[in-house]
């Protein structure tokens, strides 16, 4: 391995997903300036707008789209352009 081109600053940071308040640890060399309590233990913090709790992916839960309510907008939209 070369030698000198691996991060230093390598330490436990607390990664919390904000659609679900849900905080999980994790080694990083992520930069921030806010902190975490966590079981006592303060940690750097990074929020998250989505993570593997809140991901319909993981979660096989998926949003309900209006697609007919959508379909019906565009119609009446662009009715006007109708020959």
């Amino acid at each position: 391995m070369k030698a000198g081109i691996h991060p230093e600053n390598y330490r436990i940071v607390a990664f919390k997903d904000m659609s679900n308040e849900d905080v999980f640890l994790t080694k990083s060399t992520a930069d921030t300036n806010e902190t975490i309590e966590v079981e006592g233990v303060e940690y750097p913090l990074v929020k998250l707008e989505i993570s593997r709790t809140s991901h319909p992916y993981y979660t096989g839960k998926s949003k309900l789209v209006d697609t007919a309510g959508r379909i019906d907008k565009f119609k009446n939209k662009y009715a006007k352009f109708k020959k």
